[in-house]
């Protein structure tokens, strides 16, 4: 399953999550960020690459929206109310990542 993890700028969060899952046998996954200075941005051929997206915050979805809503159209979109409160590679951030993706998939 193609997994993209999205943030604002692809140095914290998502990038966190990328690096935690991207040794998985059951997932591909990538990261980017919504803010112009995003380290990878998102972009309308990431979002057709994914079949689930993973955003941090509820802003990141309507940054998405505003700027892909034909490619998102028929994309499932996970907001995981996790705050920009962490470090890369936070054993706080992982925890919570791994407790809110791997529960999304058990469901």
């Amino acid at each position: 399953m193609n997994i993209l993890f999205v943030c604002s700028r692809n140095k914290r969060r998502s990038l966190t999550a990328e690096t935690i899952y991207k040794n998985s046998a059951s997932y591909t996954v990538r990261s980017a960020g919504t803010e112009p200075s995003a380290r990878i941005k998102v972009t309308a051929r990431l979002i057709d690459w994914a079949e689930v997206v993973f955003v941090m915050e509820k802003k990141h979805k309507q940054r998405m929206f505003e700027n892909f809503q034909n490619e998102l159209s028929n994309k499932e979109i996970v907001v995981l109310d996790i705050p920009d409160d962490f470090r890369y590679m936070d054993e706080e951030l992982i925890e919570i990542l791994q407790t809110s993706v791997d529960s999304y998939f058990r469901n």
